[in-house]
């Protein structure tokens, strides 16, 4: 599997990451506003992570529209949600060499910058 990114173009986090990353690294570029995430790569990303909630964004605009902190998600809902609306998927997601680095958290950053240095 290619070195992949999964990410928004119109995310300013998201470009100032793709913005930082070591110069020669080959990435796949997957703008999930564009190119729906399919249930196949969903289904890599939950084997990677664990789980589908760890995929999850709870910070989703979308998330506090529908009220779903007040309701019990399972692993399904989290699934459906994501497939449903791109905005559920925390990002950026990077997939290098079959390990998953989610979401722009610091400590994640850093572990991916780390990793690309050895790729």
């Amino acid at each position: 599997m290619a070195n992949k990114i999964y990410y928004l173009a119109s995310c300013d986090t998201c470009r100032k990451i793709i913005k930082s990353l070591p110069k020669g690294i080959e990435l796949e570029f997957h703008d999930i506003r564009q190119d729906k995430i399919t249930i196949e790569e969903l289904e890599k990303m939950r084997e990677l992570a664990g789980s589908y909630e760890a995929l999850f964004s709870k910070r989703a605009q979308l998330y506090k529209e529908r009220g779903l902190k007040n309701q019990k998600l399972t692993e399904d809902d989290y699934k459906a949600l994501i497939l449903e609306h791109y905005t559920f998927l925390s990002r950026p997601v990077f997939i290098i060499r079959d390990e998953i680095f989610i979401g722009n958290s610091q400590p994640n950053i850093l572990k991916l910058m780390k990793t690309l240095k050895n790729v």
